[in-house]
């Protein structure tokens, strides 16, 4: 595990400050936005970026190379296996290529100018490219897990080199779940949770689900997996993959 942190930090490294802060979206989406996604593509992970930076939750239906259960799903809606495809049912939108997502977000929710960084949108997209290699195939190819009934809930923020790792089994195991944006918008978010807890320091988040988490679990730390098939909640990424590959790992 420690092998798969170290790289996954070194991906966090490599964006920056990107997929870490949020500046909450002007107006929310009635109903949820859907994303067909690889985890490790660099393309999806822009989109991802805006989603934590604007605040949006989104459903994730993950496409890994080979992949059984959506990829058909999507070649049959937009016309080809590309990625990421975003499904706005708000407003009856359907949309390939990162940057005019990216774009859409903005301009839709966020109701304010598109950011400088992102108008240098090659770049971006080279960044993104150079995050994905340490982490080689993780979260690309398919490994069949067992479908939930319900939608299971991951809190995240895109850049956490902790979350990413569940986010990538969930991806090769095709565990459709719900993606609850985390980003920071506090100095006092930027310390570590065991300080936090050890300082009694309480950020007063503007943000939803980190209010949520911190009411319901009394505390914040990312990633959180909520299973509501079984009722378990976790913390620790560790404790996450072990629990997926228990509980919906292929065990024929």
């Amino acid at each position: 595990m420690a092998g798969n942190i170290a790289t996954s930090m070194l991906a966090t490294l490599v964006r920056a400050a990107n997929g870490i802060q949020s500046t909450p979206a002007a107006v929310k989406p009635k109903k949820m936005l859907q994303l067909y996604d690889i985890e490790n593509s660099p393309y999806c992970r822009l989109v991802r970026e805006a989603l934590t930076e604007l605040d949006l939750d989104v459903e994730i239906y993950p496409c890994p190379k080979a992949g059984e259960r959506f990829r058909p799903e999507l070649v049959e809606r937009g016309g080809k296996a590309q990625f990421p495809y975003l499904v706005d049912s708000n407003t009856r939108v359907e949309m390939y290529e990162s940057l005019d997502i990216v774009a859409y977000l903005f301009e839709t929710y966020g109701q304010r100018d598109l950011p400088l960084k992102w108008k240098a949108g090659k770049l971006q997209t080279f960044g993104s490219m150079l995050a994905s290699a340490p982490r080689l195939i993780r979260g690309m190819r398919a490994r069949h897990g067992v479908e939930p009934e319900c939608l299971l809930e991951l809190y995240s923020f895109e850049s956490s080199p902790y979350a990413r790792p569940v986010r990538e089994l969930l991806c090769e195991m095709e565990i459709p779940y719900i993606l609850r944006s985390c980003g920071r918008t506090r100095l006092q978010e930027w310390i570590l949770p065991p300080m936090r807890e050890r300082w009694g320091i309480i950020p007063d988040s503007e943000l939803d689900n980190r209010r949520v988490l911190q009411d319901s679990e009394g505390k914040v730390s990312i990633p959180y997996l909520y299973d509501p098939n079984t009722g378990q909640g976790l913390f620790e990424s560790t404790d996450i993959l072990e629990y997926l590959r228990t509980t919906y790992g292929n065990q024929g």
